[in-house]
């Protein structure tokens, strides 16, 4: 029974066509959940981030 077991967890899987591509779907999905729970932080910390740039460009050019 164990030699059995041990054969099995061994083993390579016979058919891996597929499998790329569903890991990419489901790093894809993980990914979008991850923005889409952070939504309203990423949203501010990029618009502070715009106003900031904006504003030492205005210095910049004596406005």
């Amino acid at each position: 029974m164990k030699s059995r077991l041990a054969r099995f967890f061994r083993r390579k899987p016979r058919n891996q066509r597929g499998q790329g591509a569903t890991e990419y779907i489901l790093l894809l999905v993980v990914i979008v959940a991850v923005l889409y729970a952070f939504k309203d932080k990423i949203k501010s910390v990029v618009s502070g981030k715009v106003d900031q740039v904006g504003s030492q460009i205005n210095e910049f050019n004596g406005d």
